[in-house]
């Protein structure tokens, strides 16, 4: 499993479980491993009193549950939408593997937890990035989230009438 370029301090229960979301569709990408197994895997390993790494103990377990499955269940329609905003003659399967995890997360995010505010979604995401990588990648992140949240979540992007 990849790890973060960087040891992150503890994170807020939402952050970590995004952060190990991140991680777990990395390993069922790669490795082809079944969503319950890493589900479970994560839960026995990485959070809780048997945490590997602590800065994910606390995550929000039912969180990151639901985006792993939803991300699956809705992964033939997060692709494509994703593939719409990536650069001309990039599609979603030549993105390195790590970010490919963090914009179907973040797009099932922004597709089906309205709950969360887009631009929850779009920081939290560009900060995951941020412990995978230190070149373009997070700025790539805030432009396809950003770009796919003004199209899905409109009314939340539209100036609000003055006082």
């Amino acid at each position: 499993m990849k790890t973060p370029a960087n040891e992150p301090r503890p994170l807020a229960p939402r952050s970590a479980a995004r952060l190990s979301a991140v991680q777990a569709l990395y390993q069922m990408d790669l490795a082809e491993t079944d969503l319950n197994n890493v589900i479970g895997q994560f839960n026995m390993h990485h959070f809780g009193e048997n945490a590997e790494d602590k800065s994910v103990a606390a995550a929000d377990r039912d969180f990151f549950a639901a985006i792993l499955r939803g991300v699956v269940r809705r992964q033939r329609e997060i692709d494509p939408i994703v593939d719409a905003q990536l650069a001309e003659g990039w599609r979603l399967t030549r993105v390195d593997s790590t970010l490919r995890a963090i914009l179907r997360a973040g797009v099932y995010e922004l597709i089906e937890r309205a709950d969360v505010p887009a631009r929850v979604v779009i920081s939290e995401y560009v900060e995951v990035a941020k412990a995978f990588f230190n070149e373009d990648e997070p700025r790539v992140v805030n432009g396809v989230l950003d770009k796919i949240a003004r199209r899905t979540r409109e009314a939340e992007f539209k100036p609000s009438g003055g006082d």
